[in-house]
């Protein structure tokens, strides 16, 4: 029968074959961080696509995990040829319309002859970013469609050879991130939709009209070259965030990545570099946090996301609207109240939030998501103390809300709580209790933890400071 599998697959990157198939389990030994924050140290598992191994994360890898930790917000971009067709009026994926409106390869080239983004300005864009409280970014350097948005020397399908635009927005961007000081991650997705080498293909690109054969273990080296290129032109970046591993699960390729060599390529490179990889798995050996797509970690409401969650850095990925690359149609914007809530719902969690916004093909970002990063940001700059460097809190999440902590301090985030008293299971010594920004807030101690006498307020965020 026929499938529609925008409903089964990951809003971004996953196949029908993903959300069918059971998950993998990898167990990880890792010790803890103060405060309760995870830290990686030497992992030995086996798992889908890479081999028993055992990888041990350098000093400044380490170190690197805690500045993610620390982080707690970043952006995330989605852009490429298939922003030109602005999900042209359909209300599915707009960065999945080579695959979804079934465009063969040679078609879709086409895009590239107009793609020209005049308006594109990397410092402005780092800057709304910070502004927004952002500490590190996430841009797409290869998205399904093949196209690569940097200079790469291995194929000519690229942003500056291909377009009339023959600039690299990666290097731009860089060099920007670097004048700002913000961190700058690559986003590379494994599944390739364009090349030719890409076979035998997964549960997607079943349509780019490519001849019927292939040489998978020559599409690797193609992706390493990439990735190579990526980690080594670009001066010191985050790290990079990998997608569509997912394509070949279950398939005889499955095991046929090498992940462990790709891996090595960029801790080579550069070993404080982080590696995540969106495959909805338990995390392989060699990547240093966990990302969880649309879900808070330890949910699975998009219905992919069953991943234990693994004692490693986290993060949740979300959109704006519901696509992640530029739509023309799609105006469900969710409100800053709604993307407030669920960061804070992550930082409870021990997780960094990571907003998307699919800039327009003409470079710029659109407007009404400039107002809502804004909105963002003006929150943080008042409430930032109980998000920025702080771990998840004593108290598990509850439905009223979460907790955070820092050193000496635990943030109590009520979020939807009407009753006046709130209590918390807390033994330890609380020595008071008061608004973050000013006011004080009754405390009584009881047999079973504390009482909090809660103000009365109508923010989205009653914060509760408590001094330890």
């Amino acid at each position: 029968m026929d499938v529609d599998l925008r409903h089964l697959r990951p809003v971004r990157a996953v196949s029908l074959a993903a959300a069918l198939l059971s998950v993998a389990l990898v167990t990880s030994a890792v010790t803890a961080l103060a405060l309760g924050a995870p830290r990686a140290g030497a992992i030995a598992v086996a798992a889908p696509g890479n081999a028993a191994s055992s990888y041990t994360p350098s000093a400044s890898n380490l170190e690197a995990r805690e500045w993610f930790q620390d982080a707690r917000f970043g952006i995330f971009l989605h852009w490429g040829l298939y922003s030109e067709l602005g999900g042209v009026g359909t209300p599915g994926l707009s960065e999945w319309i080579m695959n979804d409106a079934r465009i063969s390869a040679a078609k879709y080239e086409r895009l590239a002859s107009f793609f020209n983004p005049v308006h594109f300005d990397s410092d402005a864009w780092v800057r709304q970013f910070k502004a927004a409280g952002a500490r590190y970014i996430v841009i797409t350097s290869k998205h399904h469609d093949g196209f690569a948005m940097f200079k790469t020397t291995v194929s000519s399908y690229n942003v500056v050879d291909a377009t009339p635009f023959k600039r690299d927005p990666l290097a731009e961007l860089a060099a920007a991130c670097q004048r700002q000081g913000i961190k700058l991650f690559f986003y590379y997705s494994q599944l390739d939709w364009h090349h030719p080498d890409y076979f035998p293909r997964g549960a997607t690109g079943q349509f780019a009209g490519r001849a019927p054969a292939g040489d998978f273990a020559r599409y690797v080296e193609y992706q390493n070259a990439q990735i190579r290129e990526l980690v080594t032109q670009y001066g010191a970046i985050g790290g990079i965030w990998f997608d569509g591993w997912w394509d070949q699960k279950g398939t005889a390729l499955q095991n046929a990545w090498d992940l462990e060599r790709t891996y090595k390529i960029i801790h080579d490179a550069q070993p404080a570099a982080l590696i995540v990889n969106n495959h909805h798995q338990n995390p392989f050996p060699g990547e240093d946090y966990q990302t969880f797509e649309r879900d808070l970690p330890g949910e699975n409401a998009m219905g992919f996301n069953g991943a234990q969650v693994a004692r490693l850095p986290l993060e949740m990925s979300e959109t704006m609207n519901g696509t992640w690359g530029f739509s023309l149609i799609d105006t469900n914007y969710k409100s800053a109240r709604t993307l407030v809530t669920t960061l804070v719902a992550a930082a409870g969690r021990g997780a960094n939030f990571l907003l998307n916004t699919g800039p327009m093909p003409n470079g710029e970002i659109q407007g009404e998501n400039l107002k809502t990063l804004a909105e963002i940001g003006n929150w943080l700059r008042a409430n930032g103390e109980s998000i920025y460097g702080t771990r998840a809190g004593p108290v598990t999440p509850r439905p009223w809300g979460v907790t955070t902590q820092s050193s000496g301090h635990i943030y109590v985030h009520v979020l939807d709580w009407h009753d006046p008293i709130l209590s918390l299971p807390l033994h330890d010594s609380v020595r008071s209790a008061r608004r973050l920004g000013g006011g004080s807030v009754g405390l009584r101690r009881t047999a079973a933890g504390i009482e909090l006498t809660l103000p009365q307020t109508g923010e989205w965020d009653r914060i509760i400071v408590l001094q330890k």
